[in-house]
């Protein structure tokens, strides 16, 4: 963890700001505001990502999305006073600001709203944007939490409004700390207190789930692109079949690339690809760059509509898969599992994707899974071969040797 103490703010004592590095798709940020006595008066801690759409002047609809917050700032935060209520504040260059207000009350305090703000006059990141300046929009939370108690949720919050999806999870946050000391007592959102959502995820031996879902035909095989300035810089073929367990019920679906809508976007460390549907908000795939030379599946985010019309939503921005050098491309024809969660896992079925370095909008020579490679099975086959016949030999040879030794006994 790397802290950087920033200079005084006004209404506030120092500012800590602790970025804990290594996740490339979402940084965990790390805020403690002290006051004049030095003395901590507001703890946060969570991670979080942006999702932006915007027009083209071409009339066409482009996806950017943040997640790469390591260069955040904190200026403006503050513990707030008997005028003001405290306030996080932070700014992500000169592009992004994202602020939310807290309000003290008898016995509770608020978690007021929530505002995100981001300029389109920034050519690199909203390149041919149509409408110009920096767009706001604003979130009224109002959500209680006991004034002693620090609010905890580990499940993937959502904001949707207008063109800006908002992700949070891992949130801790006490805006009126008590004493100058993090309470230890946590009150916890509805999605950790009911845990049907696990964010983030390690991948681990996944349990058995109690219904075992009834067998279904192999989906389709879809081909999805993303471009950029540059023309296409992602490509991805496959055919996905997604298992989610909820409440011990399985559900599987197959995606219908006819009925899928692709967008995303590309950076030199990190790429996205995001499908969606009638019943898929969102299914993102985030590809990263490791060692500067490979590059491997990240990340997977989903939120989608069940048959009972509740939402499934699960994120795991730990994952190690599709892993391939840097400018080929990943190939696996049969079936592989994508373990999210123990709650949810994807299927693929003749998969290739080239997340980074698509020239001529063309795969490069393909790296294949080791599923596909059959020539294991030559060294094995004749292997074998040759142990069974080595094993007939030995039978034979102590056979005859007893017939032998049986005959000198007769004479």
């Amino acid at each position: 963890m790397v802290c950087f103490r920033l200079s005084p703010v006004p209404g506030s004592g120092l500012v800590v700001l602790c970025l804990i590095l290594g996740a490339i798709s979402s940084y965990a940020l790390e805020l403690n505001l002290t006051n004049s006595k030095n003395a901590t008066c507001l703890y946060a801690k969570w991670r979080m990502n942006f999702t932006i759409g915007y027009e083209t002047t071409s009339k066409s609809n482009k996806t950017v999305t943040i997640s790469d917050l390591g260069n955040a700032t904190y200026n403006g935060s503050i513990c707030g006073d008997d005028q003001n209520g405290p306030k996080i504040e932070v700014q992500f260059g000169s592009v992004f600001s994202w602020t939310v207000n807290f309000t003290k009350e008898k016995s509770t305090y608020l978690i007021e709203s929530i505002s995100f703000s981001y300029d389109t006059n920034d050519s690199t990141t909203f390149p041919d944007a149509k409408k110009k300046g920096i767009l706001t929009v604003h979130e009224p939370v109002a959500f209680r939490i006991p004034l002693n108690d620090i609010f905890r949720c580990n499940s993937m919050l959502t904001a949707e409004k207008k063109d800006v999806i908002q992700h949070y999870w891992d949130v801790h946050v006490q805006a009126f700390v008590q004493n100058g000391t993090v309470s230890t007592k946590e009150f916890l959102c509805d999605k950790d207190k009911t845990s049907t959502t696990v964010v983030p995820v390690t991948p681990t031996t996944l349990p058995s789930p109690t219904t075992t879902p009834a067998q279904k035909e192999k989906p389709e095989i879809g081909s999805y692109s993303v471009n950029n300035t540059n023309g296409t810089c992602l490509l991805a073929t496959m055919g996905l079949q997604l298992n989610m367990t909820q409440d011990k019920v399985v559900t599987v679906i197959n995606i219908k690339p006819n009925t899928t809508h692709f967008t995303g976007s590309c950076h030199s460390q990190t790429a996205l690809l995001r499908l969606n549907g009638s019943n898929i908000k969102y299914l993102d795939f985030v590809f990263a760059v490791k060692n500067e030379n490979r590059f491997y599946l990240k990340e997977v985010n989903v939120s989608m509509y069940l048959v009972n019309g509740s939402v499934f939503s699960i994120a795991n921005n730990n994952l190690s898969y599709w892993d391939a050098p840097l400018g080929s491309s990943y190939m696996c024809n049969k079936e592989q599992t994508v373990s999210v969660s123990g709650a949810f896992q994807i299927n693929t079925f003749y998969l290739r994707v080239q997340p980074f370095n698509v020239i001529e909008g063309k795969y490069s020579t393909a790296q294949e899974c080791s599923l596909d490679d059959d020539t294991i099975l030559i060294p094995i086959i004749v292997g074998a071969g040759l142990s069974g016949l080595i094993i007939v030999i030995v039978i034979a040879y102590l056979i005859g040797r007893r017939k032998s030794y049986a005959g000198y006994q007769t004479l």
